[in-house]
């Protein structure tokens, strides 16, 4: 869990400094989500596959070391950049690095816990979502303040460096404790990607989920980069007042970046938090009785949080705006549990790592890859083609994804009707 805080921090600070880079470097709004979705995302996604085929055989701990000390590393070099090619090509090192995370992580937590528990330990390692965020946000905000943004990538990355030795020399490979003959035989010659691929094919639960989570990840992504700009360009001369006030309340100066930082951090990150954890205990304690609990509480996931976060982004008060964000923050949170864990659950151990990879790749391709940039796009669009302004154009720009939400319930609620047939292990 504290690995996966890092790996979000490292890959969600950017959000906060998007609007100072935006304007030191001469940005558009679509370069923001490029920055913060397709050029992490390329590399990423796609390096998953084949770092996950080597998991399956090999320590799963070292592979996870060596990717903490490459994304950490090329975080810190995104403080170096000098224009927007330079840091499109360290943010696509930090998603080489970080493509060598998940997949095994996954494996390895599946093999260390039963399977009733399985939801749960997995939304807990899935709380460093969150938790990365709320400290990325929080910490990259005040940084910058401060020092300016090109600082507050290098004080991101710089603790990384020091967790991969520490992973190193910690983490359990349970491989090698396994006496078991089956166990043994797993990990010298695991099943092909083909062979996975082919189990995969007949479980449409994996497929239903796989769209659906893709989907979320889109609305997710797309929006994390553009919150704070929207705060900033609707709400601050009110965001000025608020800033002020919490300096005399504090009695030192506290600056309008920092407060945004916070506020949002505090209360999205806090919520997504609590969200995470409650999504893994009402999975594992609903699916006791009904396996399907594992596809519905996702589907509530994504159709919940819809009116919520449509209504605090329309309206006129910025602080109820912030308060308002928390309530989705919980509810989107739900699904991380529950999907990984039955990504886990409907293939053999052997297979489990390239499962989550083949998760991930469609995911984050569509999600994370495809998320900001289009999001951006139409903030752009909005702004400038409609011509209602950047403030405008990138609230509805917000709203308009948020409906999304609509489509990813549907698919998680079809899952309802498969996913008792497709658990086997």
């Amino acid at each position: 869990m504290i690995i996966y805080t890092l790996n979000f921090l490292d890959r969600q600070v950017i959000n906060i400094l998007a609007e100072p880079i935006k304007n030191e470097l001469g940005l558009m709004d679509w370069q923001l989500g490029m920055l913060t979705g397709l050029a992490f995302a390329l590399l990423y996604t796609v390096l998953g596959i084949p770092i996950a085929r080597i998991a399956e055989r090999k320590n799963r701990p070292v592979i996870i070391a060596t990717s903490v000390a490459a994304w950490s590393f090329f975080t810190v070099l995104c403080g170096f950049a000098q224009n927007f090619v330079q840091l499109v090509l360290a943010r696509v090192g930090v998603g080489i690095g970080e493509a060598g995370c998940t997949p095994p992580a996954h494996s390895l937590i599946s093999d260390y816990v039963p399977k009733e528990k399985r939801a749960s330990a997995i939304a807990f390692y899935s709380i460093g979502t969150p938790l990365g965020a709320l400290i990325g946000m929080s910490l990259g905000g005040i940084v910058a303040d401060a020092w300016g943004w090109r600082t507050a990538f290098m004080v991101a990355g710089a603790p990384g460096l020091l967790l991969a030795v520490v992973v190193l020399f910690t983490l359990v490979e349970p491989r090698k404790k396994l006496a078991v003959d089956l166990a043994a035989k797993a990990a010298v010659a695991g099943p092909t990607f083909v062979a996975t691929l082919a189990v995969l094919k007949g479980k449409a639960t994996f497929w239903l989920l796989a769209f659906a989570v893709a989907i979320k990840a889109f609305i997710g992504y797309g929006q994390q980069p553009f919150i704070a700009s929207f705060f900033f360009r609707v709400h601050e001369t009110q965001l000025a007042q608020l800033a002020a006030q919490a300096s005399d309340m504090l009695g030192f100066k506290v600056g309008v970046m920092s407060f945004v930082a916070v506020m949002l951090s505090g209360l999205s990150g806090l919520g997504g938090v609590f969200g995470v954890w409650l999504g893994g205990y009402l999975a594992d304690k609903m699916g006791a009785k009904d396996v399907r609990a594992y596809a519905l509480v996702p589907a509530l996931a994504a159709i919940l949080p819809i009116p919520f976060y449509v209504l605090g982004i329309l309206h006129a008060d910025a602080l109820f705006a912030l308060l308002f964000l928390f309530v989705p923050a919980v509810l989107t949170s739900l699904w991380y549990g529950p999907v990984y864990a039955t990504a886990q659950s409907i293939v053999p151990p052997s297979m489990r790592a390239t499962t989550a990879a083949i998760l991930l790749l469609i995911v984050n391709l569509i999600g994370l890859g495809l998320g900001p940039l289009i999001v951006g796009g139409l903030s752009d669009f909005f702004a400038l083609g409609l011509g209602l302004g950047k403030a405008e154009g990138v609230r509805w720009a917000l709203v308009s994804s948020a409906v999304l939400g609509l489509i990813a319930f549907f698919l998680f609620w079809a899952a309802r009707k498969t996913i008792k047939n497709d658990i086997v292990s």
